[in-house]
């Protein structure tokens, strides 16, 4: 170890030796040199020209109270003003605008004064929307929509940004007489009218909800098996026949000639709109039920209790309760 005096000394020999040599400068890295690649984004955006009357995509890097800035990836930003982005009265620039999102917009101004490029939603959603509405009424597209306001005959949405018209005859399958009750409403629909020269845009909700009643008919009748035995109700009385409820929005016909083991000529002599009967499934075919009362007619018993029903079924044998029942119980 050094002692006191060994430490002054050596102190005093550094000090000399930096007042001969001087101090010690290091050299700062040099910055790398850039080459054209490092400029090639710039330089490729500095080639891009943006024209009046354009169709662009920006992605939205802003969000005021008042206006939308887009980044267009050139030189110049693009500026959507509140009044501009939506033809929906109901459309909020805080609510239905995010950081990210993509938009379409025409130009409708290259320079707005302050360097920045005009843009508009609204006018490219007017151009390009009418190009989907056609083939969403094509393709007969499900769509969602807000019901926005009720109008004399109907009530108003909007889809892709175009003011959309759905009759009150097209709402549902059931009868609508309070129109107010749908607003705010969310429902879907398909494009059945498109016109673009007169901005006509109809829609419609019944229509998806017969489609969905169809599936859903379909969907019970292929559960049916023949050979089951039920009652229904006798719903309506024609030349030929009778159409009878069996439950679970199901009917089926009774031919004139399966009403009874006598000849008969009309329906009307043996059965009754209303009266409750005992039918047998005898053929399910292209989505009709036919129905046969004949055919139980010498049935020494019939079960009407569900828990005397077989869970497991097979045309070979016969039971009889409520459809409702033996369709959640039977295996099929």
């Amino acid at each position: 170890m050094y002692n006191d005096n060994e430490t002054e000394v050596t102190q005093d020999l550094n000090d000399e030796l930096k007042e001969d040599i001087g101090e010690v400068e290091v050299a700062p890295t040099p910055e790398p040199i850039p080459t054209m690649g490092d400029f090639e984004e710039q330089i490729n955006k500095s080639f891009i020209r943006i024209k009046e009357g354009e169709i662009v995509k920006g992605t939205v890097i802003g969000i005021s109270d008042t206006e939308v800035t887009v980044d267009l990836g050139y030189y110049a930003e693009g500026i959507i003003r509140l009044e501009d982005l939506s033809n929906d009265p109901r459309f909020s620039i805080k609510a239905d605008v995010v950081i990210g999102q993509e938009i379409t917009a025409t130009v409708i101004k290259e320079d707005d004064g302050q360097g920045n490029i005009l843009l508009s939603k609204k006018e490219a959603d007017n151009i390009l929307s009418w190009t989907a509405l056609k083939e969403y009424m094509d393709n007969k597209t499900v769509l969602k929509v807000k019901i926005a306001q009720a109008v004399n005959g109907g009530v108003v949405t909007y889809l892709e940004g175009i003011r959309g018209f759905i009759p009150a005859s097209q709402l549902s399958l059931t009868y609508v007489e309070d129109l107010e009750s749908w607003v705010n409403k969310e429902i879907s629909v398909i494009v059945i009218t498109v016109e673009e020269d007169s901005r006509k845009l109809v829609l419609s909700g019944k229509e998806v909800e017969r489609e969905k009643a169809l599936e859903d008919k379909n969907s019970k009748i292929s559960r049916l098996q023949i050979g089951l035995i039920t009652k229904g109700t006798v719903e309506k009385i024609v030349p030929y026949g009778a159409f009878i409820n069996i439950g679970e929005g199901l009917s089926g016909l009774v031919h004139i000639s399966q009403i009874c083991g006598r000849r008969i000529k009309s329906p009307n002599e043996v059965i009754k709109e209303g009266e409750e009967v005992t039918v047998k499934i005898t053929e399910v075919k292209d989505g009709k039920v036919s129905l046969s009362m004949k055919a139980v007619e010498d049935k020494a018993e019939i079960l009407d209790n569900v828990d005397e029903v077989p869970f497991e079924y097979s045309t070979g044998g016969e039971a009889s309760t409520g459809l409702g029942d033996l369709l959640s119980k039977i295996k099929l």
